[in-house]
């Protein structure tokens, strides 16, 4: 229902207030005794229409109206026969929401232009984002606060309101509380433009969400995958725990290569991809934003892929879950301004950097050549 009526009955409603108060001002210039008279006249008139019980009309809005002004210059409770009081006191009050809507019907002030034109570019050319990642990529990186709401305000038409994902399931509290300290790995298989499957395995830290090694082969064997876990892991890490699941990939002696590692392997429970749930989210992440509009060709097709999109996920993709922030700390943070947080700083622009041909783009704020 429209907060305020339609355009016609407004000005149906203006022209009887209009018509009142042209009645109303020659009465004002007549003597008491006259008004005394008619006004009891009128009363014998409407005595008469009270003892036939006839029913008068529904009162429309401009009567209404009329009566709630006319009510403020007299003691109008004696005078009601037609309603009753709490009627009079209802349009009163109803008066009052349709005032006070209107009086603040203003909100909050809209975005530039060049930010409104900014969110719609971001949402078109990366279609895998939501509203709530276009507003972190605009607070982390341009020092732009906007709320996913303003961002949703200024959302082009047609393109989708938010990525493409399921719900992940929470930690247990053993390893929130030790995500630091922990490690998870997983295999994702890919199949390749000639229905050939290769296998993908990823390894990131919990802490910071950052993708420590990322692989590919067609034949996962033992000694490959404990090659791929000594390159990952450093030296003088401070890891203590690593988590994958009971596939038969990961047998006794990729785990002895893992302990000498100085990491202890946490196996999850059988059929529970949710004690593993970091890790299968960034696998989902990896398909939903890279490898579900891409046909590999091949292995050193599908590896140069990876190889682009791991670093941008490290060091150009905001993570809501940081803060948002980035997994990989660069070393001139985006200050954002308290006085004009929703502009762009004078003296500077914003430029962009394509990742994976257009597929993703980093946004970054440079100052404009003098």
């Amino acid at each position: 229902m429209s907060w305020f009526p339609p355009i016609s009955r407004l000005l149906y409603i203006c022209k009887d207030l209009l018509n009142d108060v042209l009645r109303f001002l020659p009465l004002m210039a007549r003597s008491q005794a006259s008004l005394a008279a008619e006004i009891l006249f009128l009363r014998k008139q409407l005595a008469f229409y009270q003892e036939r019980k006839i029913k008068p009309r529904r009162f429309d809005d401009a009567a209404r109206l009329s009566m709630l002004l006319l009510s403020k210059l007299f003691d109008w409770k004696n005078a009601l026969i037609n309603v009753k009081p709490d009627t009079l006191i209802g349009w009163h009050r109803k008066a009052f929401q349709l005032f006070w809507r209107w009086k603040s019907r203003g909100g909050r002030p809209r975005l530039p232009r060049n930010i409104q034109q900014l969110i719609a570019e971001m949402a078109i050319n990366n279609p895998t984002w939501g509203q709530e990642r276009v507003a972190d990529e605009l607070s982390l990186k341009l020092g732009i606060l906007v709320s996913p709401r303003t961002v949703k305000k200024y959302w082009p038409d047609g393109a989708s309101s938010g990525p493409r994902r399921v719900s992940s399931q929470r930690w247990t509290t053993f390893v929130r509380n030790h995500a630091s300290a922990l490690v998870a790995c997983d295999f994702a298989t890919v199949v390749t433009a000639t229905f050939r499957r290769l296998y993908v395995l990823v390894i990131m830290e919990i802490g910071t969400r950052r993708i420590l090694h990322c692989n590919v082969t067609a034949h996962p064997t033992a000694d490959w995958t404990a090659q791929q876990f000594r390159e990952a892991i450093p030296s003088d890490h401070t890891y203590r725990f690593l988590i994958h699941d009971r596939d038969s990939i990961f047998s006794a002696e990729v785990d002895e290569t893992i302990e000498n590692l100085g990491l202890k392997v946490l196996r999850t429970p059988v059929r529970a991809p949710q004690a593993n749930a970091y890790c299968e989210r960034l696998i989902g992440t990896i398909r939903r934003e890279a490898l579900d509009f891409m046909i590999p060709l091949g292995e050193k097709h599908l590896g140069h892929i990876l190889r682009e999109w791991v670093h941008h996920y490290n060091h150009g993709r905001p993570h809501r879950s940081l803060g948002p922030g980035l997994p990989v700390v660069t070393s001139n943070p985006i200050r954002c301004s308290k006085t004009n947080r929703q502009r762009i700083p004078q003296g500077w622009q914003v430029v962009k950097k394509s990742i994976l041909s257009g597929l993703h783009h980093e946004y970054e704020l440079k100052k404009v050549a003098a």
